[in-house]
């Protein structure tokens, strides 16, 4: 086992034991406050809290809003509403090595309202994007029919204050699903 890994893999454990680590996500809307799964998903926690201890949060932003307005998902016959925000855009190439995909399946963790879960391509390809569900998501869990694969989304914890925050994201003006401008993220913290 790669050094890396090694130190990732005792990072999750570590992360695990903790109760439930919360974070506050301060943007130029508002703040959003987050209770992360930690004992459910503690690897995809683990990597999540390793972009907010580098400071990879800060000057990123929120750049996607999905919502059911006929424009937005033309070509998608299932139909979902998040919003998807990543790093700062000047880390972008810099982001570490994908995670293994914790399935909701396994987690029993689900894409209700205001739950947090990260992006990804396909399975094991998540890295640093997380998307936060606005309104229960059910086609985003294991056996979904979002993608195709039907492996879901790894969602990891739930928002705890500031879910008016995330719909005002939702609704800023938008090209497509493009938010224009983004909703910067000023910053990303763990609370105490």
């Amino acid at each position: 086992m790669k050094s890396s890994s090694l130190l990732f893999l005792l990072l999750a454990l570590a992360t695990s034991a903790a109760a439930a680590p919360l974070v506050r996500i301060d943007t130029t809307l508002g703040v959003i406050e987050v209770e992360l799964a930690a004992a459910k998903a503690p690897a995809t926690v683990a990597n999540f809290l390793k972009y907010v201890d580098a400071g990879r949060y800060t000057g990123g932003q929120f750049h996607r809003t999905v919502t059911l307005h006929p424009d937005n998902q033309p070509n998608n016959p299932v139909k979902i509403e998040v919003i998807q925000g990543g790093v700062n855009p000047e880390f972008a190439e810099k982001d570490d090595p994908a995670i293994a995909l914790e399935r909701t399946s396994v987690t029993g963790l689900k894409h209700l309202d205001g739950t947090i879960s990260m992006a990804r391509a396909g399975p094991d390809t998540a890295t640093s994007d997380f998307f936060v569900c606005v309104g229960d998501q059910p086609e985003l869990d294991f056996g979904g029919k979002r993608n195709p694969d039907g492996q879901g989304f790894a969602a990891f914890g739930r928002v705890t204050k500031g879910l008016d925050i995330v719909r005002k994201i939702q609704a800023a003006p938008a090209d497509g699903q493009k938010l224009t401008p983004p909703v910067r993220i000023e910053r990303i913290e763990r609370l105490p």
